[in-house]
């Protein structure tokens, strides 16, 4: 009788033992979870930030076996006509503006969908790029002006 009375209790401590197990490993699987969300979030902000930089990174060609960029530095070129096509338009339309502008505001003058995010963002880093090199003056709260 006395073994009987030791194997209940020893079934009993056993059955409290993976209760609180499973209870423990059921934690430790939702933070796996959400591990694995942070995980996926980072990676997706990595790949934007690698994207950002990309779109805002010099552009450069070969000219006679040497690298130079596409939108030059002010300071380095002669005027304005160094600059391809796209990006005279643009500071042409800043220029013409009475004061700063968004680029919502150049984008709608060169005919592209403004109430689409996406559609402004390619314009925002050309925009970007023109302030980077000395051509646009980019503001704080995010406006463009002309340079004198």
């Amino acid at each position: 009788m006395q073994e009987r009375q030791w194997i209940t209790a020893r079934r009993s401590e056993l059955d409290a033992l993976a209760e609180e197990l499973a209870k423990q490993l059921q934690e430790v699987q939702v933070e796996r979870d959400e591990l694995a969300i942070a995980e996926r979030v980072l990676n997706r902000l990595a790949e934007q930030v690698q994207a950002d930089a990309e779109a805002v990174a010099p552009v450069s060609a070969k000219v006679a076996g040497r690298a130079v960029l596409l939108i030059p530095h002010r300071s380095d070129a002669a005027d304005e006509g160094a600059l391809p096509g796209d990006y005279r338009k643009i500071l042409a339309i800043v220029r013409e503006a009475d004061g700063p502008v968004q680029v919502r505001a150049v984008g709608e003058r060169l005919g592209l969908d403004a109430s689409v995010r996406g559609k402004l963002e390619p314009l925002r880093a050309k925009m970007t790029k023109l302030a980077d090199r000395g051509w646009l003056y980019k503001r704080g709260d995010g406006r463009f002006s002309a340079r004198p």
